[in-house]
C-alpha cells in the first residue's frame, strides 16, 4: 500500500512586500511577550514588514512615536518577562466614533499609505501592486486574567492566573 503524505507549511519568505502591525490590549498578563514574540518572528519569517503599535489602542488613536517597525533582535530575551514589553493601555477615545478615525488617520494615512505613495514614486512597485497592498492587517493579543473577551476560549495569562490560584488554594 503506498502512502503518499503531503506536508503543508508555509514557506519562507512567502509574504515578502506585505506588512503586519501587532499590539497588545487588556491589562499584561503573563505570556503576551511570548505572543508577540512569536508573531514578530513570523511575520519576519515569511518576509513581511513587521510593526508595534505601543500603548495599544492608545498608540494607535496617538500615533507618532507608537508606531515603529520590530525586528529580530526587539524580542530578544523578553520571554520570561511579564506584561508586555510594546505597552497595553485602555483607551476611553478609541471608544467613540471620533478615536476610531483619529487612529485610522494616524495608521493608515499617516504610515502605511506614505509608504506606499514612497515606493510608487520611486518606482519601486507598480500601481498594481499599490492598489493590491493598501489593505494593512492588524492582529491584536488579548490578555486578561479575567478570560472575559467575546469570542474567545481563553486570553493570554487565564491559564497562568487559574494555576496560580490553584496554588494559593492547595497552600490554604
Amino acid at each position: 500500500m503506498d502512502i503518499t503524505t503531503t506536508q503543508k507549511f508555509i514557506e519562507r519568505g512567502s509574504h515578502r512586500g506585505k506588512g503586519l502591525a501587532v499590539f497588545t490590549s487588556g491589562g499584561d498578563s503573563q505570556g503576551m511577550n511570548a505572543a508577540v514574540r512569536s508573531v514578530v518572528r513570523m511575520g519576519i519569517y515569511l518576509g513581511c514588514k513587521v510593526y508595534f503599535i505601543r500603548e495599544g489602542y492608545q498608540g494607535m488613536v496617538d500615533g507618532g512615536d507608537n508606531i515603529e517597525e520590530a525586528n529580530w533582535s526587539s524580542v530578544s530575551s523578553i520571554i520570561h518577562k511579564g506584561g508586555t514589553i510594546i505597552g497595553s493601555a485602555r483607551c476611553m477615545d478609541f471608544m467613540k466614533r471620533e478615536g476610531r478615525l483619529k487612529a485610522a488617520s494616524n495608521w493608515l494615512l499617516e504610515e502605511w499609505s506614505s509608504l506606499l505613495d514612497e515606493l510608487l514614486e520611486n518606482n519601486r512597485i507598480t500601481k498594481d501592486q499599490r492598489e493590491k497592498y493598501k489593505h494593512l492587517h492588524i492582529a491584536g493579543m488579548v490578555g486578561s486574567i479575567d478570560n472575559d473577551f467575546c469570542g474567545t476560549d481563553m486570553t493570554i495569562g487565564t491559564d497562568s492566573a487559574l494555576h496560580r490560584s490553584l496554588k494559593l488554594l492547595m497552600l490554604l
